[in-house]
């Protein structure tokens, strides 16, 4: 057999698998937006409709939900940035070897811990008498958006650093030993020859936080209060008012945010280094 016969019988059936179990449940949500339900049974009719678009559009509730969404995504992705990259730095050019194997297990240990267990935990921690009342003297973030923004920055924060870990880590040594006898400031190197090279790490990490996101409804469940975001909705529409062609209707804002995201990002040409 050819190598290149080989090579496509191999990728056939994870390609198959992609097409069919992926793309096409995307599609079938994308084609489900346009039907409706019988007001009287409840049930879902294939009939095509315009409606379920008009409505998205014309009631102001969602689109005010869709904003708050994308911008409690961005911020969990700034947040995680701003955390993961001084830590990924100090892990890959700073710690001993063995400081550097005990960081990476205390990043990737909360991945093998329970999604619910972490996001009750962060209940625990921001509830009114909870511990972050108790040492601040009852000043605490309680149950909301700003509870709802730390909890998943916590969730996803792993997502961030390693990627950026393993960009640090493939920046050679000697670019940096050569900006400093150069004369260059640590603060300069960092800025002028490490980040440029880390970049497309940085990328990588923000479409997995941005996108995590923009998906999760559980933690806002749990710690978010009154806080609605997208996903929130899409799963009140589908389990509440059993209304399946609406939040297919409502989940093309997210799709649409990812497709948007990705295209910027590949707009920096971060996607063609990674």
């Amino acid at each position: 057999m050819r190598p290149g016969a080989r090579l496509a019988l191999l990728l056939s059936v994870p390609l198959l698998w992609l097409v069919v179990m992926y793309l096409g449940s995307i599609a079938v949500m994308l084609v489900s937006a346009f039907w409706t339900v019988n007001d009287f049974t409840g049930a879902v009719e294939q009939t095509f409709t315009f409606d379920n678009i008009r409505r998205l559009v014309t009631e102001p509730l969602f689109a005010t939900v869709a904003l708050r969404t994308i911008l409690v995504a961005l911020g969990v992705t700034v947040i995680d940035a701003v955390f993961a990259i001084p830590m990924a730095l100090f892990m890959s050019k700073v710690a001993s070897p063995r400081l550097r194997l005990g960081l990476l297990v205390a990043v990737t240990t909360p991945l093998w811990a329970s999604y619910l267990v972490k996001a009750y935990a962060w209940r625990t921690l921001v509830a009114p008498n909870g511990p972050i009342a108790f040492i601040t003297g009852g000043n605490t973030p309680g149950y909301g958006l700003a509870a709802t923004v730390i909890t998943l920055a916590y969730l996803w924060l792993p997502y961030m650093i390693i990627p950026i870990y393993a960009g640090f880590d493939r920046v050679s040594d000697s670019l940096v030993e050569a900006s400093f006898d150069l004369g260059a400031s640590a603060w300069r190197t960092i800025r002028s020859v490490a980040l440029p090279l880390v970049f497309p790490a940085i990328a990588a990490g923000s479409i997995f936080t941005f996108s995590l996101t923009l998906g999760d409804y559980i933690a806002v469940g749990i710690v978010g209060g009154k806080t609605q975001l997208l996903a929130n909705v899409i799963y009140g529409q589908l389990v509440t008012a059993n209304n399946q062609p609406f939040a297919a209707a409502l989940s093309l804002i997210p799709l649409a945010a990812i497709v948007l995201y990705l295209f910027a990002m590949r707009r920096t040409g971060a996607l063609e280094k990674v």
